[in-house]
């Protein structure tokens, strides 16, 4: 008899952010789940900087959180400093992003995991997958036990594999300090899969007491922090702590390139693609010759730690080298390391070979999430490990996959480009890559998405209550400036001050709102306006929503309406048994490569690279269209 009593409903194979987040959906929709890691003291653990959110990355959390995951919450009670950044940009950029108690942050997941219903733990290393009949079945352990299950989700981080390098040395680890992960990948190509190899880098991290600060430019957090969770569960944080920043010289790039010819991630002993937008100090010395500084922040790691992490500082240069050039950056001159930094490779599985829902095509009810899929970042593998969880809960309750189309969030642009377009570089969220980014707001992730995990099961009630109060009072702002006047004499002398246009007869507050030269702190000034926001309970965030669907309103009518054109396509499916090779006007390049990723619709069809317009309009011909 096993010492599982049943057979599970999910298995979750890896404890990192994807992982986690998987863990906790598939739970939460009444799955028996398990999840499965090497070191359950390392759940969740940051292996890269201590931060979560940034530019497109902060999206993503909202989302997470709007949809019922964890992150956000976790990442608010972590929380060492609040920014919001590109706040001088239009709000499509705007990116909230903490620094985050790395200790605690592991600690807070590790807690909440814990108390979710349905969900069970084991520490072992899996090293196989039982597949019965093109189903998976189980997982296999080091321990030599088969544990069974009706679906699993791989969320194997860069443990798959993984070879850790400095310098001329290099030894297997998924991360500094632990094993990497055998027989996975073997399995898997044994079943059928293409695998291939993929690299990343991390900095020194050093002992905050032996930096000088005063040589460095102080990074203080916002004056009015905010947070990502949409829930009452947290508040925005009462005290921070700083970041520093500083910048490297053409001595220290000098003395990096004595030891170029023993950096494996540039001299090309390491053959695998790393991520280009985050590159490796020796990569930016190479590409940016003409660069005579770099700038370096300096990250602490938690709120009593003097453990520092020297963000912009990623090598895997001989740590002779490391410690001789990081000493004469300015503040550096004394320093003494934690740890050096390192690269590693690992395997990973090209992301065409799944669906919309991760769900592998060779295998039924086998689910991958995070860099297994060719990703960097914590909030990209959370993304994926939320959605794999969903799907793999629902899809053993036979249930409707849940989906999110590009036009309702930064997570369907993810998994739609990752399945259709693939990656051969590790794939990094950006506002650019979201055609719909003004629609696909951090502030309004809520209004999107918990409507759609509310009926799913994932969001309370509660939430739901606060997302139409949040709507209901947005709308009601907004109607109250469309429909109210303002007289010149009132509106005159705030015009003047702004310098723009006074107005001659009374005009609807709704068109000076949406001036440029105009904000709401001048709204707030016109007669009445404060008097109804303190009528109706109006707080800061809905303030917040009406001055962009003001400001914004034409922007977002027209991305509305291409995204209805869009959905148009979406809904011409192409059946999954469609044989491409039949249609002979279909380009050579289009044939082949509908035939490898099978997409579910034209719309789909029309984004995969090498698929042209004329290609796009043979199929719909085809198709009765």
């Amino acid at each position: 008899m096993s010492i599982f009593e049943n057979t599970y409903d999910v298995i979750v194979v890896g404890g990192g952010h994807a992982g986690s987040e998987a863990a906790a959906a598939s739970a939460n929709l009444g799955a028996k789940t398990l999840l499965i890691t090497m070191n359950l003291q390392n759940i969740a653990q940051m292996s890269c900087n201590p931060a979560m959110g940034g530019i497109a990355k902060g999206q993503i959390v909202r989302e997470i959180d709007a949809l019922g995951g964890y992150s956000g919450i976790v990442s608010d009670k972590s929380a060492i400093q609040f920014k919001m950044l590109n706040k001088s940009k239009g709000p499509a950029m705007w990116s909230p992003r903490v620094q985050s108690d790395r200790m605690r942050f592991a600690e807070e997941w590790r807690l909440m995991l814990e108390q979710t219903e349905n969900l069970d733990f084991f520490q072992d290393m899996v090293n196989g997958l039982i597949v019965e009949d093109g189903v998976i079945s189980g997982v296999k352990t080091t321990l030599g036990l088969t544990i069974k299950s009706r679906s699993v989700v791989l969320t194997a981080g860069t443990f798959l594999n993984g070879l850790i390098h400095i310098g001329d040395k290099n030894f297997g680890g998924g991360r500094a300090g632990e094993s990497a992960s055998i027989g996975i990948t073997e399995d898997l190509v044994k079943f059928g899969f293409k695998s291939g190899r993929m690299k990343t880098g991390t900095p020194p991290r050093v002992d905050g007491r032996s930096l000088d600060y005063s040589k460095m430019t102080e990074q203080p957090g916002d004056d009015i922090p905010e947070k990502f969770s949409y829930t009452n569960i947290t508040k925005p944080l009462s005290l921070q702590r700083s970041c520093y920043m500083t910048y490297t010289s053409q001595e220290v790039h000098d003395l990096l390139r004595t030891g170029f010819d023993r950096s494996p991630m540039f001299n090309g002993r390491i053959k695998s693609v790393g991520p280009r937008y985050c590159p490796s100090i020796e990569d930016k010395i190479d590409r940016f010759a003409t660069k005579d500084r770099h700038q370096l922040f300096i990250e602490p790691e938690g709120w009593n730690t003097v453990e520092v992490y020297v963000n912009g500082f990623s090598t895997s240069l001989p740590e002779d080298i490391q410690a001789k050039a990081l000493r004469k950056v300015a503040g550096f001159e004394h320093v003494r390391f934690f740890r050096f930094g390192y690269a590693i490779e690992y395997d990973y599985f090209p992301p065409t070979q799944l669906t919309h829902t991760l769900e592998t095509k060779l295998v039924q009810n086998l689910f991958f999430a995070g860099q297994i899929n060719g990703t960097t970042g914590y909030e990209e593998a959370a993304a994926q490990g939320l959605m794999a969880g969903i799907n793999a809960a629902l899809k053993i309750q036979e249930k409707a996959p849940f989906l999110l189309k590009r036009n309702e969030a930064y997570i369907g642009v993810l998994i739609d480009d990752l399945i259709t377009k693939g990656t051969e570089e590790p794939y990094r969220m950006f506002t650019s890559r979201a055609e719909y980014r003004t629609l696909l707001r951090q502030d309004n992730a809520d209004l999107r998405l918990t409507p759609l995990s509310f009926k799913l099961g994932l969001a309370s009630q509660e939430r739901m209550n606060r997302v139409l109060e949040k709507q209901e009072k947005t709308d009601a702002f907004v109607a109250y400036l469309r429909e109210t006047s303002i007289k010149p004499e009132d509106a005159n002398p705030i015009l003047s001050n702004k310098e723009s246009a006074v107005i001659a007869q009374s005009m609807k507050m709704f068109k000076i709102a949406a001036r440029p030269q105009i904000d709401f702190n001048d709204v707030r000034q016109f007669p009445g306006v404060n008097d109804f926001i303190i009528d109706n309970n109006i707080d800061n965030e809905i303030v917040e929503q009406a001055e962009i669907h003001v400001k914004y309103a034409g922007y977002i009518e027209k991305e509305k309406n291409n995204a209805d054109k869009l959905n148009r396509l979406e809904n011409i499916f192409i059946p999954s048994d469609f044989d491409y090779h039949k249609v002979k006007s279909l380009s050579h390049e289009a044939r082949e490569k509908l035939s490898t990723i099978q997409p579910t619709s034209i719309s789909q069809a029309s984004r995969i690279s090498g698929v042209s317009p004329s290609d796009v309009s043979v199929l719909l011909v085809y198709l009765g269209r």
